[in-house]
């Protein structure tokens, strides 16, 4: 088994070649989705007030890491997206999200709560942080930028076994369900471009979405990343 400073430092190169590769505005986030029988590990600090899950996130896009119980977590529709509790009465019958006045009817918003993804397991917690901190392997890590910058993950994907990628989002629960529970259930990367909580909440800018990639998946992408320094970036337009 790997020692926690041998994935500090895998994780320390890995976010490096990304961000150096991608030529990210943000460091690659890890999401540690804690399990109800994991402890949780050491180092991270919990939030000085609540946050929501969304606004972890986006903090640790810019550096910050934290432990989050689930009493740190000040959103119950995220806390219950990424399996910390079940869903609140009114989420779950649609009437909460319906009050935003996206879709037409009740039973419209209930369709696209029922309809996300869910974690098959039960957890208590978080740890967000940038993947260059992370001395956990991730469940997911989430990048948030420009388009341009988060088109390449379609060809990482499928750069060994071709195929096409398929997306799941919604207006709503972009952080916690789209760029987390989907990717986390699936076991494959998802893209969102944003939900009013998020464009609300955080500082996620109006040319910016995001997308979850499963921690699995991240050292091939480097390897196929390097690659593509030398014979594929030299042929694309990634200047606008």
């Amino acid at each position: 088994m790997e020692s926690m400073s041998g994935i500090l430092k895998n994780n320390e190169c890995r976010s490096k070649k990304l961000k150096e590769l991608l030529d990210l505005r943000y460091e690659p986030v890890a999401v540690k989705l804690v399990r109800e029988n994991e402890e949780f590990p050491s180092g991270y600090t919990i939030p000085d007030k609540q946050l929501s899950y969304c606004q972890s996130v986006m903090h640790a896009r810019h550096g910050e890491k934290f432990m989050m119980p689930l009493d740190a977590h000040g959103c119950n529709v995220g806390a219950s997206a990424i399996g910390m509790m079940p869903c609140p009465e009114k989420v779950a019958s649609g009437e909460f999200h319906h009050m935003m006045g996206i879709h037409d009817t009740v039973d419209a918003t209930k369709e696209m709560i029922d309809s996300a993804a869910k974690v098959s397991f039960k957890t208590k917690g978080t740890v967000v942080c940038p993947l260059k901190d992370a001395d956990f392997e991730p469940d997911v890590v989430i990048f948030v930028d420009i388009p341009e910058r988060i088109y390449w993950f379609a060809g990482l994907r499928t750069s060994a076994g071709g195929g096409r990628m398929h997306y799941s989002t919604a207006p709503f629960q972009a952080a916690c369900v789209d760029a987390t529970a989907t990717p986390a259930a699936t076991g494959e990367p998802n893209i969102s471009m944003g939900c009013m909580g998020c464009r609300k909440k955080t500082d996620l800018k109006p040319d910016e979405l995001m997308i979850g990639v499963p921690g699995k998946f991240i050292e091939g992408m480097v390897k196929t990343l390097e690659r593509y320094e030398k014979d594929v970036f030299p042929k694309a337009n990634r200047t606008g």
